[in-house]
């Protein structure tokens, strides 16, 4: 009977389908790029579970001043397909690695009118449920100075911080080495001291005199 018992177990066990749990997709928040310059769009995703042969990613792209999304690209089943109509069709190629949760995308020769949102999508099956990863896309002529100005700041303070390090090191180094100096002058100054004043405190006893017989 037990036997019976365990064995059901087994199959039942078997035939309840494995449970999804949430997955995390990220992207990056806004990207700057110069007209005619390529740009890769990162796309990656956390999941408890070990990368599936059925993993998939989807990218969308929304115009600036649109509220309707088209599809640019999907992976699927070891095949990457670029929309061949769109506005990347000839401009769009993935650069992911499926493997290890990569799904980037690489665009091409950018133009103005590829200013807008890009989505992304994916699953991990079992593991698909979650919510799609947006980035900001903005092409310019050239750089635009508040991204210079905050690029500048960024490593400016990252120099003077090292900077800042590197002078506390050095001066902490001579404060050590100055105490260290200090302790010892005065360790041979107190030594020097105590001695003297063992040789003053230390007198000859008096000389006796005795009349001859």
């Amino acid at each position: 009977m037990l036997t019976f018992l365990a064995l059901a177990s087994v199959v039942l066990l078997g035939i309840v389908p494995e449970q999804s749990q949430a997955i995390v997709i990220y992207t990056g928040w806004e990207r700057h790029a110069l007209l005619g310059s390529d740009i890769r769009l990162s796309c990656s995703f956390f999941s408890w579970r070990w990368t599936s042969e059925d993993v998939t990613f989807s990218w969308t792209y929304r115009p600036d001043g649109s509220r309707d999304s088209i599809s640019i690209f999907h992976y699927t089943g070891g095949v990457a397909y670029v929309d061949n109509k769109g506005p990347f069709r000839d401009r769009l190629e993935f650069v992911g690695n499926p493997g290890r949760r990569d799904g980037s995308i690489l665009l091409k020769n950018l133009e103005f009118t590829d200013n807008g949102t890009f989505t992304c999508d994916a699953k991990n099956p079992p593991d698909i449920v979650g919510r799609p990863s947006s980035v900001r896309l903005l092409v310019f002529e050239k750089v635009p100075i508040q991204a210079g100005v905050i690029t500048g700041a960024i490593i400016g303070v990252v120099l003077g911080l090292l900077v800042l390090i590197v002078v506390i090191y050095y001066l902490m180094r001579f404060l050590v080495a100055r105490r260290v100096f200090s302790l010892s002058v005065s360790k041979h100054g107190k030594k020097k001291k105590e001695g003297s004043q063992q040789r003053q405190l230390w007198t000859p006893p008096p000389l006796t005199c005795y009349p001859l017989p």
